[in-house]
C-alpha cells in the first residue's frame, strides 16, 4: 500500500472563476550559472461540486519546514487576479490583497511561434504560458539548439487568442 506524505489544502472558486496555483523553487547557489533563479511546478488539485460552486483540493508534495512559496491564479473572464501564499505547517498564509505584478501581453493576428525557453533538466521552466479559458498550460515542443548546448522550447500560439505568461524574478529594486 502507497502513503502520501504531503499537504493539501482546498479554494472554492466564485462561480465563473477557475484558480491554479503553483509551487515556487528557488534554484541552488552552485546552478544559478546554467538555471533560472526560480523556477515554477503546478500543484496537483481534484475538484468537486458543492451546489454550482467547484471545490478545489490542491496537494503539495514536499512540505517544507520553513514553509512552501505559493503563487495563486484566479482567472475570470477578463481578469487574472494574482496572490502569493505560504503554506507552513498545516495552514496556508495568502496575502490580504494582491501583489502588483509587472506583466506583458502576447496577441498576434497569426499564428506565431513563441521560441527560445530556457529548460532545467527535470523540464520546469523559466517562463510559464496558459491559456487563459481553460487555464492549462501551453505545452512547448523541446529541441536541442547545438549553438547553445542546451535543450529549448517552441511553443504554438492562435491567432487572435489571448495568453497569459509568467516568469519569477526578483525586483532589481
Amino acid at each position: 500500500m502507497e502513503s502520501w506524505k504531503g499537504k493539501h489544502f482546498s479554494i472554492t472558486d466564485p462561480k465563473g472563476v477557475n484558480t491554479v496555483i503553483y509551487e515556487v523553487y528557488k534554484t541552488d547557489k552552485e546552478y544559478l550559472k546554467k538555471y533560472p533563479k526560480y523556477t515554477v511546478e503546478r500543484l496537483r488539485s481534484t475538484e468537486t461540486l458543492v451546489g454550482d460552486l467547484r471545490k478545489r483540493t490542491f496537494y503539495v508534495e514536499d512540505p517544507q519546514d520553513n514553509g512552501n512559496q505559493l503563487i495563486i491564479f484566479s482567472f475570470a473572464k477578463e481578469k487574472v487576479v494574482i496572490n502569493n501564499g505560504l503554506l507552513i505547517n498545516d495552514e496556508v498564509k495568502i496575502s490580504k490583497k494582491p501583489v502588483p505584478f509587472k506583466f506583458d501581453t502576447i496577441y498576434s493576428e497569426e499564428a506565431t511561434e513563441l521560441k527560445d525557453f530556457k529548460y532545467t533538466p527535470n523540464l520546469k521552466r523559466a517562463i510559464t504560458i496558459i491559456d487563459p479559458e481553460t487555464t492549462e498550460e501551453i505545452k512547448p515542443v523541446l529541441y536541442y539548439d547545438e549553438e547553445a548546448e542546451e535543450v529549448k522550447g517552441k511553443c504554438k500560439l492562435k491567432p487572435y487568442k489571448s495568453y497569459f505568461a509568467f516568469e519569477i524574478r526578483d525586483d532589481k529594486n
